[in-house]
């Protein structure tokens, strides 16, 4: 599958989050959610790939690109689907 092991790092709060995993859910794309609230390690994760700030939602695809913080254009165009 091509969208396997896309990991999203975020927060619950984040509406950037919401909005994200809402695009994912409605292409039906799985995804692994990480709380970052309630994982340090995962919010080391996201300090260190985002030059110490706690950018999210932080998403990692299956090829190891990461994008942080992207519009639902910027997802569609990454994941070659329409909106």
């Amino acid at each position: 599958m091509p969208y396997s092991n896309i990991i999203i790092y975020g927060t619950d709060w984040c509406s950037d989050c919401i909005r994200a995993r809402s695009f994912f859910n409605k292409h039906r794309i799985l995804y692994t959610w990480v709380n970052i609230d309630r994982d340090l390690k995962a919010e080391q994760f996201v300090l260190q790939v985002n030059n110490s700030i706690r950018s999210v939602p932080t998403i990692i695809f299956n090829d190891g690109t990461i994008l942080v913080e992207p519009s639902n254009t910027q997802l569609a165009n990454r994941l070659g689907i329409s909106q």
